[in-house]
């Protein structure tokens, strides 16, 4: 099978697999516990939180292991929303990730202001600017990459604009990480990552927190007080090991690598707009990362095309994976103002490092036999 659905899933790296069964042989004990062997592995889980801070350009203590993305954004919505009133305005991209979305609006409801993004679905620093004028903000969160159109948002402008503002900003990095350099993101106040999306085990995420006053006081989950009281619950040692094992290679080994995947991505859409007349790429005109092209296709229904492909052995989506488990139409496109008919021929494919020049060759031979179905009425 030919994976092209890397947005929603990485397999797990093996240097991820590694880790996790050495540590699951040798350091499987409750990291809390107050024998020898227990405080071992306290030590071990702190060099991992030092080794991820280094990563990212951040202290070690700035950082809280999550079972995830959407755990760690419900957590900063409620920590945001416990620091201000009810009448509290908070600024939101609206192509971002229904679990930063959803949560601002739980948190914040009626408070949530969308930020205008241009065609490509971009917020331009201008804009934010001058949002950020008009009034008191609680907080903006822009994402560094999106997850459906891989369009590449400039979160650095966005952190500085709030930081000269004295705004918290929030960053959604999961599409980012492992893909692009992380170095930088350390400077942003609140940064979600999660590990399935570059190689590590599902369950497994962080949340980066402000060294300043953004961050006193923040609670996730009450119970035990594991975390500096930050995140209760038992630590997950050998899961956190595997997560910074596959960062730490995709650092050290493959971001570089990022200009020879973008002319192979290149290629792939100019070769698909000759192949197939009729196909759009969403977010053509803009930074995009390396490894996305979200498709809209010139006939057919979504269901269909995903169901050949599938026959053919090339597993791609939709869109956002959870949108497409449930059936619901793609937010992004929406607030894109892709039309709902146009929204239904969308079809995201997203690679990953051991993409082969072939396999982007070999999915757009499999579009073209699919088109060639769909239109002559082949089920």
């Amino acid at each position: 099978m030919a994976y092209f659905d890397h947005n929603a899933t990485a397999p797990l790296a093996g240097v991820a697999r590694a880790a996790w069964l050495q540590a699951q042989d040798e350091a499987w004990q409750n990291p809390s516990s107050g024998y020898r062997s227990g405080a071992r592995v306290r030590a071990l889980l702190d060099r991992e939180r030092d080794r991820l801070g280094q990563l990212l350009e951040c202290a070690g203590d700035q950082l809280v292991f999550t079972s995830g993305a959407t755990e760690g954004a419900n957590a900063v919505w409620a920590h945001l929303a416990a620091r201000n009133s009810d009448s509290a305005r908070v600024l939101v991209n609206p192509t971002e990730h229904s679990c930063v979305l959803e949560a601002a609006r739980r948190w914040f409801p009626g408070g949530v202001e969308l930020l205008p993004v241009n065609g490509n679905g971009v917020v331009e620093p201008a804009a934010l600017q001058a949002r950020l004028s008009g009034g008191v903000v609680a907080a903006v969160a822009v994402m560094a990459a999106n997850n459906e159109t891989g369009v590449i948002q400039p979160w650095r402008e966005c952190a500085a604009l709030c930081q000269a503002r004295g705004v918290p900003y929030f960053c959604d990095a999961v599409q980012w990480l492992g893909r692009l350099p992380a170095g930088g993101l350390g400077g942003v106040d609140f940064v979600l990552g999660s590990a399935h999306k570059f190689g590590g085990p599902k369950g497994t995420g962080f949340l980066k927190l402000p060294a300043g006053p953004w961050g006193r006081g923040f609670v996730s989950l009450l119970g035990g007080g594991q975390q500096d009281g930050r995140r209760s619950g038992t630590e997950d040692y050998p899961a956190v090991a595997a997560m910074v094992a596959a960062l730490a290679e995709s650092e050290s080994c493959y971001v570089l690598q990022e200009s020879g995947r973008l002319q192979w991505r290149a290629q792939f859409e100019a070769a698909a707009g000759a192949a197939l007349p009729g196909i759009r790429i969403v977010g053509a005109g803009a930074d995009r990362l390396w490894n996305t092209v979200l498709v809209i296709l010139p006939e057919g229904a979504q269901a269909r095309w995903m169901t050949k492909l599938d026959r053919r052995g090339f597993q791609v989506s939709t869109t956002a994976a959870c949108a497409s488990a449930r059936g619901r139409s793609s937010a992004v496109l929406a607030a894109l103002g892709v039309p709902a008919e146009e929204a239904g021929r969308a079809l995201r494919f997203s690679a990953g490092w051991g993409t082969r020049p072939e396999d982007w060759q070999a999915l757009l031979a499999a579009l073209v036999e699919v088109r060639a179905e769909i239109g002559a009425g082949v089920a």
